[in-house]
């Protein structure tokens, strides 16, 4: 757990800085895969050694990775497992343009292909963001301000932020959580805001800012041309709740967490986890199996 100092970014918008970059997730997914060495992820991905150097180091800097022989994963590295299967199953399901087919998934316990579930750790029950079984929102360290990253845009893969949307892997997750206002106004989006007032209210920005994170998302198909989220944007919400949870078991703000929720039908904390859509038990990294 890494202690956040007082009024500074809290533990949203210190995650948000350092995954909302393409080439960290596709780093991090190929350590989860094997990748140990500097030669290892320069044979399996199109990245330059400046970029993968400056990547790597970002990332042992956060306790992401440890340096020996090598690059091993922590135990921090490794939890990210969970917000990468989420954003590949949504990729699979809701982005068809990549530059190579995702891989399918079988879940090794039921030998299966699957789909990730979130549900509520405590009960088990399956939570989507249209059933309004959450309750809550800012904890003692959330704020718009605090929860937006410093960096304004990650570059991408392929050059553009938006343009090219098959220019990797994740291309639409990175347009949604690699800019910080269109990050801030996801948030704002899942926590039921949909009027421009309340989004540039939210965000603090400029019409002109706002204005144009919207018509990114709206071009994404994930907000509708009222502003509201689309089935596919409300099929971002494993996504979101997964990094929220590995955001805060690894940051902690002085003040308290950024984000509290409730799972009102069993009245627990929620903490998110995933299921197997296929046999219903718990997933565990282990047990995740990509296939070609």
């Amino acid at each position: 757990m890494t202690e956040l100092p007082a009024g500074q970014r809290n533990a949203i918008g210190v995650t948000l800085g350092l995954l909302g970059d393409e080439w960290s997730l596709l780093i991090l997914r190929e350590a989860l895969l094997g990748a140990s060495r500097f030669v290892d992820w320069r044979a399996r991905l199109p990245i330059s050694n400046a970029v993968l150097t400056a990547r790597l180091s970002r990332l042992t800097d956060a306790g992401l990775f440890v340096r020996g022989n090598g690059y091993r994963l922590t135990e921090r590295g490794a939890d990210v497992w969970s917000i990468l299967l989420s954003i590949w199953a949504w990729e699979d399901r809701w982005v068809p343009g990549h530059v190579e087919r995702l891989p399918g998934r079988v879940h090794r316990l039921c030998d299966k292909p699957f789909d990730p579930v979130l549900v509520c750790s405590a009960c088990d029950a399956a939570v989507v963001a249209s059933d309004r079984s959450l309750a809550g929102g800012f904890g003692p360290s959330g704020s718009w301000e605090r929860s937006v990253p410093e960096a304004t845009t990650r570059r991408r893969s392929g050059g553009g932020e938006v343009g090219s949307l098959n220019a990797g892997l994740f291309p639409e997750t990175t347009a949604l959580i690699g800019n910080r206002w269109s990050a801030a106004l996801v948030g704002a989006a899942f926590q039921g805001v949909h009027r421009f007032s309340d989004f540039q209210r939210c965000l603090n920005s400029s019409p002109t800012m706002v204005a144009d994170r919207i018509r990114t998302l709206c071009s994404l198909g994930v907000l509708s041309d009222d502003y509201r989220l689309t089935a596919k944007g409300l099929a971002f919400f494993p996504v979101v709740m997964c990094l929220v949870g590995w955001a805060q078991r690894w940051y902690r703000a002085a003040e308290g967490p950024a984000l509290v929720y409730r799972h009102v039908p069993c009245g627990a904390d929620f903490v998110a986890a995933l299921d197997c859509s296929t046999c219903g038990d718990r997933l565990a990294r282990k047990d995740v199996v990509p296939t070609s």
